[in-house]
């Protein structure tokens, strides 16, 4: 190993140890996790295109081993340093102030920001569930092999995995929409003027990609998605 190299692992291990350096991982990863849920909302999207051309997008990815598992790795690098993180930021915030509130006052954070933590483990058992369910078809739902329309239709429409989805994508929105704008608080965007813009910003992106998530299982429930069966 060159000493160049040793000198940019110290620097950035220095880096990490400081609460800038967590920040910054927190808000890089999500970043990327944003971008995947965006690109994963309009790959979805193409079911009310029909079931040709919703299970020819799902067939091409699949003809593209390398790059779909590339992906995965990416992301669940992506979430590892994400979750990692932010434990190692509550903790520091936790010991920051060992002596509890005698009366708890969030006067100045939103719900969103109080949830942060809680919706972490329902989105990990729904990511779980929903991988179950559409890739690897043990979701306990019909799952047929290169017929993704009709495994989605299938899901859909049983109630309880439709109400646990738009739960989950509820969940998922609420720490979209804190997370967009705590990154650019992060990156040192802060202004008076633009602030109140950016935040109304984030919470339209957290709402239109919400309702884009949830139209499919409302679509199918409402059996206003063509269902070949």
């Amino acid at each position: 190993m060159s000493a160049s190299a040793v000198v940019i692992g110290a620097r950035s291990l220095r880096f990490w140890n400081t609460t800038n350096g967590k920040k910054a991982v927190m808000a890089v990863s999500g970043v990327i996790l944003a971008g995947f849920v965006a690109a994963h909302l309009l790959g979805n999207l193409q079911i009310f295109l029909g079931p040709d051309i919703f299970n020819n997008y799902a067939r091409s990815l699949r003809q593209l081993p390398a790059l779909l598992w590339g992906v995965r790795a990416i992301l669940m690098v992506m979430v590892t340093l994400h979750v990692w993180s932010s434990l190692q930021l509550a903790v520091i915030k936790s010991e920051a102030r060992p002596i509890a509130y005698v009366k708890r006052k969030p006067v100045v954070s939103t719900y969103a920001s109080r949830t942060m933590y809680l919706s972490g483990p329902v989105l990990a058992a729904f990511v779980i569930y929903h991988l179950m369910q559409f890739t690897f078809g043990v979701g306990g739902t019909a799952y047929n092999e290169g017929d993704a329309y009709g495994n989605v239709i299938s899901g859909f429409r049983v109630p309880a995995v439709s109400i646990f989805y738009m739960i989950a994508m509820a969940l998922l929105c609420l720490h979209l929409r804190h997370g967009l704008w705590s990154i650019l608080q992060t990156l040192g965007f802060h202004h008076p003027r633009y602030t109140p813009r950016v935040k109304m910003a984030a919470i339209i992106v957290a709402i239109l990609i919400f309702l884009g998530f949830v139209s499919i299982p409302v679509a199918v429930l409402a059996r206003a998605i063509p269902q070949i069966f």
